[in-house]
């Protein structure tokens, strides 16, 4: 993933000669991968960051991995350390032995919160990672703000054909780059797990959780995000005790990829005002701009960008977290160089 990041050594990336890079663009573009382990399985976090107030732990969808908030990321780590998490069976993470349920994923969650020592963190879950969050957060009173995007499964929906229907006039209106991170991060996972897993996302109650949870809880939506459809995402908003729900303009199910500085100033938002919180289920339009395109880059940032998509996916295929972490770091050190030299055109 190129998202940006974090802490961790100097892993001997190539430079752009005649560049020197800032601390404050190291901290955008340097990741660290380290694994948390429950039993045999492990959960693979990717870190952005070292400092800030509060940390954030980010949980992908099912069969996707966590490139689906490399853009995010970077805008959530000025408020604090990211974690995006690659769960067991997904992102290139073994598979276990037997399919886990959204309350065993939730359980390893909490244990990289306990491992990580981390105090109250912001979790930001998208699609199935929303069920994992809520889940966890219902057992779990002492998280006080979490996030959940594109929340699934509709109650009135659990069928598999609906729900392929549903995900497919969603993808209709996402961006190409989502597309494509989509399919490599499925190929990774694979079909038979993906079977395996689905049947746990469509069978799972997440409105039964909901009143439960104590955080404060934002949902985002995107305008054309047939998976959680309003009216959906409006009876969540109804069964939560404290939440605010946000729709963004022009966006689908992945919003947070497009619309990542639009999501990132809410999740922001929503971080600040623990203390004066004050919940309402009705759900806002959010000012927004025209979807982010991709900084145009320079011949050799592309290479060199490209470059790093390949090793890290031979980190992947090798169980090698140090390649992952040299292909994650090149590709964003050249993201990050194309959006700086574009800024100051």
């Amino acid at each position: 993933m190129p998202f940006p990041a974090a802490t961790g050594e100097d892993i001997g990336i190539a430079q752009r000669p005649k560049r020197r890079r800032t601390s404050a663009a190291r901290a955008r573009t340097e990741v660290d991968v380290q694994r948390i382990y429950s039993g045999d399985m492990y959960v693979r976090v990717n870190t952005l960051g070292t400092t800030g107030v509060r940390p954030f732990i980010l949980v992908p969808g099912i069969g996707v991995s966590s490139t689906y908030f490399e853009r995010l990321a970077p805008r959530l780590n000025e408020f604090g350390p990211v974690h995006a998490l690659d769960l067991p069976g997904f992102g290139g993470v073994p598979h276990p032995d037997h399919a886990l349920s959204i309350r065993e994923y939730a359980d390893l969650v909490g244990t990289v919160i306990d491992e990580l020592g981390l105090d109250d963190p912001i979790i930001v879950g998208h699609s199935m990672g929303s069920q994992v969050v809520s889940d966890l957060a219902s057992r779990r009173p002492d998280l006080t703000s979490i996030v959940l995007i594109g929340p699934v499964v509709n109650a009135a929906e659990r069928k598999v054909l609906t729900q392929a229907r549903r995900f497919l006039q969603a993808s209709w209106h996402e961006p190409l780059n989502v597309k494509v991170i989509a399919i490599s991060a499925y190929l990774f996972c694979g079909f038979k797990w993906f079977s395996r897993i689905l049947p746990k996302m469509l069978a799972f109650p997440i409105e039964d959780r909901l009143p439960n949870i104590q955080a404060h809880t934002l949902v985002i939506r995107g305008e054309f995000d047939a998976v959680a459809p309003r009216d959906w995402v409006e009876r969540i908003g109804e069964l939560l005790p404290s939440s605010r729900l946000w729709e963004i303009p022009g966006a689908a199910h992945s919003v947070m990829h497009a619309h990542a500085d639009e999501v990132a100033r809410l999740c922001v938002e929503h971080a600040r005002e623990d203390a004066s919180f004050e919940g309402d289920p009705t759900l806002r339009i959010a000012e927004t701009s025209e979807p982010e395109g991709e900084a145009e880059p320079s011949v050799g940032q592309l290479a060199r960008a490209v470059g790093g998509r390949l090793i890290e996916t031979v980190g992947v295929i090798t169980d090698d977290d140090e390649l992952i972490e040299k292909g994650k770091t090149q590709h964003a050190v050249e993201m990050d160089s194309a959006r700086t030299d574009s800024s100051s055109e």
